[in-house]
């Protein structure tokens, strides 16, 4: 047997002081990446209870584009990783656990068992590359940030002979499968854990497309398909769920606010809710998130709190063709036959359906809709390019992303100091050889401060930058959500009546760049 250890280190947090001017300047400027100190991002999304008086930053919905909340006349929602918060690292651990256990079902080696979870290492966004089984950071363009080949950590000559220009063609979704998802994040590291194994087996011959084991040959493709076929197997076939459901307390945050802010909601429109997950399952979780222990809350029914719900909706699919809607029995969770064609029922729970009937069923328009959600692709590009609906992207790493901000202010200034003394550098420059020295110098001191801040942040870093340049995920948050806040309950702290309001930007040329 061959010995393979299990990779990891656990991240930090300290609470921020920063106004959200500050965290705009940080996304102007640099969130860099690379290992992680102590702790993990959930642990810091603060309860009513235990929200510090300087934590007005938390607290925060930030605005990609002007929303007036006045003129929204129906709240939606997602119910996973929004209203119903995942406890982290927990419940990726377990979804780890699941797939391994999978895995070995169907011929993996019983060795890569001896694996568990670390939440150090992923980040969402990342893109894995099927052809030579590379993790890749890559920003809006594609251009790649940075790679990583299991554990190990592509060199910029490596980088360059895998991805000539550096660059991956994102369009070739054969090749390149990007891990958006907060349920991505156990997947994630799967694959670095994998191919960390199988290219430390002696039993295997690393190949430069896969793994030779005799007259067998598994490609990073293989791979990947197992992999993907563990994941639906865990989600479809109700294992990761059973197993949530037999601990709600262990896996799944519970907060009083949750009922206050529906009701708050219900007072000024209407409220649905929209999830892809089963009517047994969405009534279980929703009964724990409402049963909060105050005889007023506990004795109304969650489904009193929206005037539409829909479940199975097989989003993204939801927000185009859509499925057959169908009415459920909430007594038995069982489907009535045949499609639902009568008018709308308060509280009544329906399976399928589309966005369309959504809107005709509670007598709205896409531009009267704000949906919360956590999936970028699932609920947010999808129900913004296809119906118009108002956005709002839920960023429960954005908490993590805010501290690192607060504590590291200090050595970003250093890195926009030596930005801006590179920039001076290259305008004078002069060609001659000392030039060049002092320029190849300021260059190799941002690439130590930049690694210093690496260590702030995941092994994979920052959601949302790499050194200077906005990730893919970034990208995408920028373009399709209109707001984004770390938990949907940052509502609570704006009148319903608030405009939020994006800073202009002038349309015209841009200022040069300073140096190359």
């Amino acid at each position: 047997m061959d010995s393979m250890e299990p990779r990891g280190k656990p991240r930090g947090l300290v609470s921020s002081q920063d106004p959200e001017q500050d965290w705009h300047q940080c996304l102007d400027t640099v969130i860099p990446l690379r290992r992680a100190t102590t702790c993990h991002w959930q642990s810091h999304i603060l309860t009513h209870k235990d929200a510090p008086a300087h934590s007005g930053t938390l607290r925060q919905i930030f605005v990609n584009r002007s929303l007036a909340l006045g003129k929204i006349r129906c709240f939606g929602f997602d119910m996973d990783y929004t209203l119903a918060a995942y406890k982290s690292p927990a419940y990726e651990a377990l979804a780890f656990e699941l797939l391994l256990e999978r895995l070995v079902c169907i011929g993996y080696p019983h060795e890569i068992l001896r694996y568990t979870y670390d939440p150090a290492f992923p980040t969402r966004g990342l893109v894995f590359d099927a052809l030579y089984g590379n993790l890749l950071k890559v920003d809006a363009h594609g251009n790649v940030l940075l790679g990583t080949h299991g554990f190990t950590f592509l060199s910029e000559a490596e980088i360059w002979s895998f991805y000539p220009s550096k660059f991956i063609q994102r369009d070739n979704l054969q090749r390149f499968h990007i891990l958006n998802t907060l349920f991505n994040l156990p997947e994630t590291y799967l694959y670095a854990c994998l191919v960390d194994f199988f290219s430390g087996c002696s039993r295997y011959t690393n190949c430069d497309t896969g793994y030779q084991h005799g007259n067998l040959f598994m490609s990073f493709r293989s791979l990947f398909q197992d992999v993907t076929e563990a994941m639906d197997n865990v989600h479809h076939s109700g294992c990761l769920k059973e197993k949530t459901l037999e601990d709600l307390e262990k896996y799944v945050e519970k907060d009083a606010r949750i009922p206050i802010l529906l009701g708050k909601m219900k007072e000024v429109g209407k409220v649905f809710l929209a999830t892809n997950s089963s009517y047994n399952y969405t009534d279980a979780i929703m009964t724990y998130l409402f049963g909060v222990g105050e005889a007023e809350a506990s004795a109304r029914p969650w489904r009193s709190y929206f005037d539409l719900i829909v479940v199975d909706t097989h989003k993204p699919r939801f927000f185009a063709e859509g499925t057959v809607l169908r009415q459920v029995n909430t007594d038995s969770g069982k489907l009535r036959v045949g499609t639902y064609t009568g008018p709308h029922q308060h509280c009544a729970v329906y399976s399928g359906g589309s966005s369309d009937v959504v809107c005709q069923l509670l007598g709205v328009r896409g531009k009267d809709i704000l949906y919360i959600g956590d999936h970028v692709f699932g609920d947010i590009l999808k129900s913004k390019k296809q119906q118009g609906w108002r956005t709002c992207l839920v960023v429960p790493e954005l908490s993590w992303e805010l501290d690192i901000w607060a504590r590291e202010k200090e050595r970003m200034a250093e890195l926009k100091r030596l930005d801006m003394h590179l920039a001076e550098l290259y305008q004078h420059m002069d060609g001659s050889s000392c030039g060049l020295q002092v320029i190849n110098s300021t260059k190799r001191e941002i690439q130590r401060v930049t690694r210093e801040l690496d260590m702030c942040y995941s092994t994979m870093g920052s959601l949302f930058r790499c050194g200077f340049r906005q990730t893919l995920f970034s990208s995408q948050l920028t373009r399709y959500a209109d707001l984004y806040t770390a938990t949907c309950l940052n509502f609570l702290h704006y009148p319903l009546s608030s405009l939020f309001r994006a800073a202009p930007e002038l349309v015209g040329p841009r200022e040069p760049p300073r140096h190359p």
